[in-house]
């Protein structure tokens, strides 16, 4: 059964993009390159096996299309943007192979974005506990968790600023030793790396080990 383009129309705020109809009653959108490469013209006839391509790869093109106001808005992991896509209703297929062509020109990069994230969250005054949560959370692969800590500041460096700055050169009783502690914890520092700065400080006596 053959079907025919009834109308081929350009977009108005897109010079690439341009909308056939068919007689069917549905509208695609298509590129210029697949304007081109599927021979589409106002009266054009098509197969079903043409259609059904033609539909495809006009689903492939809107998915790569929104993938890429996506990450215009913000930068994200290939995981991040893969749900993000099917949770919009596209496709899983057609989510993966807008990922692989992003990846392909380097506008989606999951090691760019981990080293990013990882500077992100320790310049707020995090650790690297918190910094994994992070890259857990968003679908980092964690083979790049370790590259991307690595060019972090020291811990050390990072701990002694949140002390100067909650502190203000004071010397803290127990229970604001306590507060100070915890709170280094939550931002995801380790034990260790706090209680070696609690002694450059000279905070440890009377303290337990945990």
């Amino acid at each position: 059964m053959a079907h025919t383009v009834t109308k081929l129309t350009p977009s108005e705020r897109n010079r690439d993009r341009w909308y056939a109809q068919l007689d069917t009653g549905e509208t695609l959108s298509l590129s210029l390159a697949l304007i081109a490469d599927f021979s589409v013209f106002t009266g054009r006839e098509l197969t079903d096996g043409e259609l059904e391509a033609l539909r495809s790869a006009a689903a492939r093109l809107n998915t790569r299309t929104l993938a890429l106001r996506m990450l215009d808005a913000r930068a994200m992991s290939r995981r991040e943007l893969i749900d993000r896509l099917t949770g919009k209703g596209e496709s899983a297929e057609d989510a993966e192979a807008a990922a692989d062509y992003l990846e392909s020109v380097g506008y989606l990069d999951d090691a760019r974005y981990a080293a990013g994230l990882a500077r992100h969250y320790s310049q707020k005054g995090y650790g690297p506990g918190r910094v994994r949560q992070e890259l857990y959370a968003r679908g980092v692969p964690r083979e790049l968790w370790e590259d991307a800590l690595g060019e972090l500041p020291r811990d050390n460096d990072a701990i002694d600023a949140l002390i100067d700055r909650r502190l203000r050169g004071a010397r803290p009783d127990k229970k604001e030793l306590k507060r100070l502690t915890d709170m280094l914890l939550r931002r995801g520092f380790s034990w260790g790396d706090i209680r070696a700065a609690l002694a450059r400080y000279d905070f440890t006596e009377g303290m337990e080990d945990e």
